[in-house]
Parts: C-alpha cells; structure tokens; sequence
C-alpha cells in the first residue's frame, strides 16, 4: 500500500474533520486530554496507541457518539462518514447472508450492492453465510457496508483485528485502493506502527494526549513513543523499514538501484523490502 505525498492532502480545501483540544473524562477518569487532530480529504491518518489510551473513545467522539467535556470537534458540512467497528457482534448461527447483511445499511438496488462488492474484492460473496466467512472476508464485507454510504471519510477502528498477515496486507491495499479510486479521507485505529508504516500519510501516536505526530518514521524514531512501546518497538521496525541497494523486476531479475553502493550519500532512506514507496522523514 502506497500512501500519496501529504502535501497533495492538505495542500488546500476544507479538512473533513478539525478536533481542538477534546477532552473526555468517564466519570473521575481522564480518557482524552487536550487531543487535537485534524484529517484532510485523500489522506489516511493512523492513530496508534497501547490499549487502553483512549483510541476508541476519540473515534467515538469523531463520530458524535461521545460527548466531550471540553475542546471543540468541527465536521465539514454535510460530511459523510462510513465506520467500520472493530468487532461485527454476528451470532455465528444466524442465517444472515452477505446480500442482506448489506441490506441492513439501508435501501440499495441490486446493482449498488454489487458494486460496492465489487469494489471490496468479494464478488463470490454475495450468497455466502455471514458466520461462514473467514476475518478477511468479514472485514471486507464490514468495508462494502460502510461504502454504500459513498462516505467523504473512513473511519476504521482496527480493521485487522483477527486477519492473518496476508489477509493484513491485501486489506492495506484495498483501503489504499478506495482511498485513490474515491478521494476519501481515511482514519484507521491500530496499535501497531510497523504494520502501517508503508500506507499512512501520518501517525498520531495517543496515550490519552497526543504524544508525538508525523510521519511513520518520524513518529518511530521519537522518544516519546520508543517510551511508550519500548526498546522492542524500534526492533520490530528495523525488520520493516531497512535499506536496499536493490529491487526486483516482474520477471524477478534483480535490479540495481541508483546509487547503490555509494558511502559517500549517506544512509538510505527506509525501503520496505521488495520494493514500494521509501520512508521520508520531516
């Protein structure tokens, strides 16, 4: 999945959502504080975080299901929002196919359904059991429901919660994919940098404030955050974000980058192995 230039995002118009400074408190307990974030048409925003930071309680109050104690929220006019949950509660049992399970978003003809469907990879899905789907699949469908809302920005709360590394990386490219196809904004939920490293325009690290924000290796390299996640975190990242002196061709015929080899430019840039967009730094 290949984010696109951030300046491309936020060069102009109106953002789909500008948060100042939202604080939530449940009862005594301080959920969020002074938590400013703002989202722009096209670009896909990751906030990460441990459990328990306030994540899920930002995206509640994104989507006007929480109401904050303080701070200010504003939504363009007329912003529509499609939201995938991090859990679909289905009872496994329940005869419920995918057609109706899109049905249930609202009143669509045949041929919406199908090309939101279409869209999501899931074509052959249509008459299957919603409890016979694999995490993948039932992810991919949670997406199709939350398009036919043609929304202007994605919400998704841990869309690769019980997906398998594959399934992981063909749903970062399929979001990538609505994101390029749609013009969307997308704010996606995770709770691991690395995993979205390559597609995110930026990273808001949340651990009931903002502890650091940029781009993924900005926010992998800041104290703030290899406090927050440990000497692990940095680890983990190596593995993902290292240097190349190569690619590979479709024939996979091994291709020599521009300026391999040469100690005199400095390290390299972060390069996902096996090719795809280099990691920049602010």
């Amino acid at each position: 999945m290949t984010g696109s230039p951030l300046a491309s995002h936020s060069a102009g118009g109106e953002p789909l959502v500008d948060c100042d400074d939202i604080t939530v408190r449940l009862g005594d307990r301080p959920v969020l504080e002074k938590v400013s974030i703002v989202v722009q048409p096209g670009e896909i925003v990751t906030l990460i975080g441990p459990n328990g930071s306030g994540k899920t309680t930002l995206v509640r109050t994104i989507l006007g299901l929480q109401t904050p104690q303080g701070g200010r929220i504003r939504r363009r006019p007329g912003l529509k929002i499609g939201y995938v949950p991090q859990r679909l509660s289905i009872d496994p049992i329940l005869p419920l196919t995918v057609r109706r399970f899109l049905r249930l978003g609202g009143k669509h003809d045949e041929i919406v359904l199908q090309r939101a469907i279409d869209e999501v990879g899931g074509s052959d899905l249509m008459l299957r059991q919603i409890g016979q789907l694999s995490g993948g699949e039932l992810q991919r469908m949670a997406l199709a429901r939350a398009l036919l809302r043609q929304p202007d920005l994605l919400v998704l709360d841990e869309p690769l919660q019980g997906v398998d590394f594959t399934g992981q990386l063909a749903l970062f490219n399929l979001i990538d994919r609505v994101r390029q196809n749609r013009g969307c904004g997308v704010l996606m939920v995770s709770h691991d940098l690395h995993l979205v490293m390559k597609g995110t325009d930026r990273v808001f690290c949340l651990n009931r404030h903002i502890c650091c924000s940029g781009q993924p290796e900005t926010v992998s390299r800041h104290p703030e955050y290899l406090a927050l996640f440990g000497p692990r975190a940095e680890e983990s990242l190596a593995v993902y974000a290292h240097s190349h002196d190569h690619d590979h061709a479709l024939s996979g015929e091994v291709v020599t980058l521009p300026g391999a080899g040469r100690a005199s430019d400095g390290p390299a840039k972060g390069r996902p192995h096996g090719g795809g967009a280099e990691g920049t730094s602010e």
